[in-house]
């Protein structure tokens, strides 16, 4: 459709992975970077974790002719596991089994890692079975530079343009919607995007309906309700659930500047790839991603449509000892310690001992609030 420009936001061409590819090949200081990126350890264990991957890496990026294969044989055979062993001390997910691999989806998901939320699922579709994982749609704040921007676009990155003057977001927005339902049906690509604008700061997962109307955009020009843009779209809600968010102190941070100028927050330059650097090297403990059911009923709106997908992320997040321990000590009472019998209090508080007492209990309040959307959803399910 020559009104719409896909090029501009699409992952990577064979043409432009081939010279991606190559640009990191024939820069000497990329592995090292790479390195640096994934692992935190001392000097000279990542020193030799970039010795390995020079060894290695070089191989296997030669083998590399689109994004999927840099997907599958880069991210999913080596970058991930070097993260999980690194900082995970277990990663369990489960659903996909459930899903049809003839079949292509709309993954929304919850919003808690920058890149780490959408990896973790393609390698869980990957171990899975899958032959295609998932273009994903994240903000082009995070292209800072040719690096930044070649490992997005190599791995099935679709840019979501932010911050433009209100006429220039609808004619994007239109343009995303055009090309989302391009790559689903025929890329035969899976889609994820996350269910609001940027990672939730506060613990509370909730869809933000304008995703879902941007997503119906192109469905609605070409005359289809939004029931029936919910069935072709293949909506399948996604949660992840870390046992410690690596951001949590900043997130909290973040939240009490917002409070304290009304609804302001300012981002420094680099702000937004320190929180990428942070969630990647920092010890998370354990993970679990949860893959719903696809949404098959008759959802009228967005509203009926962004309540089904919180029902099931809130019912299918993977709460853990921090969650429990951080709604009991929000609440004063130990109500629910059988959950945590071997939980480390101590230690989890002194994380927070060097900062303001707004942030930290914003930060505690954030592992709370998983707890509270959980109870809230089980007693509207009675």
């Amino acid at each position: 459709m020559p009104e719409f420009d896909f090029q501009s936001i699409a992952p990577y061409d064979p043409e432009q992975v081939s010279q991606a590819v190559q640009r990191i090949l024939d820069y000497p200081q990329f592995l090292n970077n790479l390195a640096y990126c994934i692992y935190k350890g001392s000097k000279h264990s990542t020193a030799r974790l970039s010795r390995t991957l020079k060894e290695s890496l070089p191989v296997a990026l030669k083998q590399v002719r689109t994004w999927s294969d840099f997907q599958k044989q880069i991210t999913c055979r080596y970058l991930i596991p070097i993260i999980e062993n690194n900082s995970i001390d277990l990663f369990t997910f489960d659903g996909v089994d459930k899903l049809d691999r003839s079949k292509t989806y709309t993954f929304i998901s919850n919003h808690r890692d920058i890149v780490l939320d959408c990896t973790l699922l393609d390698y869980a579709l990957f171990y899975g079975g899958f032959d295609k994982l998932c273009e994903m749609c994240l903000g082009d704040n995070l292209m800072k530079n040719s690096f930044s921007t070649d490992m997005f676009k190599l791995n099935g990155g679709v840019t979501v343009m932010r911050s433009l003057p209100s006429k220039e977001a609808l004619s994007a927005a239109r343009n995303l919607s055009a090309y989302l339902n391009h790559a689903l049906h025929e890329n035969r690509s899976n889609i994820w995007i996350a269910q609001k604008s940027g990672r939730s700061k506060d613990g509370i997962d909730n869809t933000s309906t304008a995703v879902l109307k941007m997503l119906y955009l192109d469905y609605r020009n070409r005359g289809l309700s939004f029931a029936e843009a919910v069935r072709e779209m293949n909506i399948v809600p996604v949660v992840i659930s870390y046992q410690y968010d690596p951001c949590d102190v900043h997130k909290g941070r973040e939240q009490i500047k917002r409070l304290k100028n009304e609804g302001v927050y300012k981002k420094s330059k680099y702000e937004d790839v320190l929180n990428l650097l942070h969630g990647l090297r920092r010890w998370k403990g354990n993970v679990h991603l949860s893959v719903g059911t696809p949404l098959t009923g008759e959802y009228e709106t967005a509203t009926e449509c962004a309540a089904e997908i919180d029902r099931q992320i809130h019912l299918k997040y993977r709460l853990w000892d921090t969650n429990w321990f951080c709604y009991d000590y929000i609440n004063g009472t130990k109500e629910n310690a059988d959950k945590y019998p071997e939980f480390h209090r101590r230690s989890f508080l002194h994380r927070f001992r060097w900062i303001d007492s707004d942030v930290k209990r914003t930060a505690i309040t954030g592992y709370a609030n998983p707890v509270i959307s959980y109870l809230n959803a089980l007693k509207d399910e009675q």
